[in-house]
């Protein structure tokens, strides 16, 4: 059979445009299958030598600052598509450092976080809005003394390269100020003169190189 025969036979029967639209389809799904912006979506986790996770907290006339030193979490960040930004991370109650073991000890016990109880803060993300350049909003469930509440926190991706040592690295900065009641933290003592010992509202700084990891 000829070359044209063949191409009449086949256009007869509609084997030529069902060949033709299975390929089409072929192509379509494998498109769809796998956005660009997944293929960018990487995860990062603290690197605990260069990350801080920061609080200030009114006390009397100044403020304390503190830290707290042992944490672990991740972050799944895309630069290209930050509003799909997943963040999970666990703070060691325990590990709150402000610099004097009495006041620590004291921020240990059953008046203030209760490690015994409660040995974890925890936080997981359940979207991003605002996003603008490198700003956006996290929202997120924060748990405190057994607490959650939703909170958001302004967050800042500060860029991402490779360290003196070949190691891929990314850079991220958030903020937020929370009411230490809103977690069951009501501990204070009123002050002679008026007013209360330590202060009610909290700012937390969180200061994060992550490492790269997938």
């Amino acid at each position: 059979m000829g070359r044209r025969a063949l191409a009449w036979v086949l256009s007869v029967f509609g084997v030529v445009p069902v060949v033709a639209a299975v390929a089409l389809t072929v192509a379509l799904m494998v498109a769809l299958a796998v956005p660009a912006q997944q293929a960018l979506a990487s995860t990062w986790t603290p690197e605990k030598s260069h990350t801080n996770i920061g609080f200030s907290v009114r006390h009397l006339f100044t403020s304390v600052q503190g830290k707290f030193t042992e944490f672990d979490g991740s972050i799944e960040f895309d630069p290209a598509d930050p509003s799909a930004t997943v963040v999970k991370g666990s703070i060691v109650a325990a590990s709150i450092d402000t610099g004097n073991e009495k006041r620590d000890k004291h921020l240990r016990s059953p008046d203030f976080f209760d490690v015994e109880k409660y040995p974890s803060l925890d936080f997981q993300s359940t979207r991003v809005t605002g996003v603008k350049g490198n700003h956006a909003t996290l929202e997120g469930k924060l748990t405190i003394h057994g607490v959650s509440r939703p909170v958001e926190l302004d967050v800042t991706f500060l860029g991402e390269g490779k360290d003196p040592w070949g190691n891929l690295l990314a850079g991220f900065k958030a903020t937020i100020t929370i009411d230490r009641k809103d977690f069951g933290l009501t501990w204070n003592k009123a002050l002679e003169a008026g007013g209360l010992l330590v202060g009610e509202e909290v700012e937390i700084r969180l200061d994060v190189e992550g490492a790269f990891s997938e």
